[in-house]
């Protein structure tokens, strides 16, 4: 099976600038489509990016675009979000997703079709 690691959060400042990763345990992870979610108290689970194997397909969701950018080391089967000008409504658990199959590239924030995903890194912003 797929494990996902998340690591990068923490507490935070608004305006502060804050870089998570996602280390996959696979052996062909650069054809893998990889996700970004991330969920608040009290709310659902909202889209943040995807990105196909070689970044050639890549969406952000409406409330990120600007200021997150994700990118991929396949080399070292890791996935990055660079979240920029945080701001306390990005105050949730940020979870990294896989999709073997690359199916979720073509349907950017259906989270439905990431088969695999990570336990979360909580990400904490103060105003």
């Amino acid at each position: 099976q797929v494990q996902l690691v998340e690591s990068g959060g923490g507490l935070m400042q608004a305006g502060d600038s804050l870089r998570l990763s996602c280390v996959a345990s696979a052996s062909d992870f650069d054809s893998f489509t990889m996700g970004w979610f991330r969920q608040a108290p009290g709310k659902e689970r909202e889209f943040i990016s995807t990105m196909s194997g070689y970044g050639l397909r890549e969406f952000y969701g409406e409330s990120v675009k600007g200021r997150f950018t994700m990118s991929r080391d396949n080399a070292q089967n890791t996935v990055y979000l660079q979240m920029n000008n945080l701001k306390p409504e990005d105050t949730a658990v940020y979870y990294c997703a896989a999709d073997p199959t690359a199916v979720a590239s073509l349907h950017p924030g259906r989270e439905k079709e990431y088969q695999y995903w990570g336990r979360g890194t909580q990400v904490t912003v103060s105003s």
